[in-house]
């Protein structure tokens, strides 16, 4: 993998520690709730699947 293949991944996990700091989700801490789950756990869930998708993307693209 070269090295801006690897920063793309790195900044990705930058932005994931943003995306998971407490201010953040407390934004998304209420009783609402969307398709029967309540925000955080919505927010918290689509990060994580939308992360996911990202790093495959990259790696299966990327891998030399």
């Amino acid at each position: 993998m070269k090295k801006r293949h690897l920063q793309k991944l790195v900044l990705m996990s930058l932005i994931l520690a943003l995306a998971f700091n407490l201010p953040l989700l407390l934004i998304f801490n209420s009783e609402a709730a969307i398709f029967g789950l309540p925000k955080i756990l919505f927010y918290v869930f689509s990060v994580w699947a939308a992360s996911a998708i990202v790093s495959l993307i990259i790696m299966l693209k990327y891998n030399e």
